[in-house]
């Protein structure tokens, strides 16, 4: 039953939308509106782009890139991660290879 799907109504953009989503997720998608809401404020603020169509492509780029540079940061952080966990291990394999000789 937790994985059924409910409506949830979102104002998106002066616009309301029924949108249907498992209840577990329906803050997340709440905050997902809000967000995009939000980028699309200052996209429209900004006063450099008059049509709808425009704003949204807009807003939806500045968030794919948002999402990109963290993916990203988080992906180097991993190699990081990787590296000093490799070179953990090899130095704890030369110590144990130490204390058996």
């Amino acid at each position: 039953m937790s994985d059924q799907s409910i409506p949830i109504n979102l104002h998106i953009l002066d616009k309301d939308y029924v949108i249907a989503c498992p209840k577990k997720e329906h803050d997340t998608l709440i905050a997902s509106a809000e967000y995009l809401n939000q980028k699309i404020k200052e996209v429209r603020e900004s006063g450099k782009i008059v049509s709808t169509e425009r704003i949204v492509v807009v807003s939806a780029l500045n968030i794919v890139h948002e999402y990109l540079q963290c993916k990203n940061q988080k992906d180097d952080k991993k190699y990081l991660i990787d590296d000093e966990v490799e070179r953990l291990q090899k130095k704890l394999a030369g110590a144990l290879a130490d204390i058996k000789s």
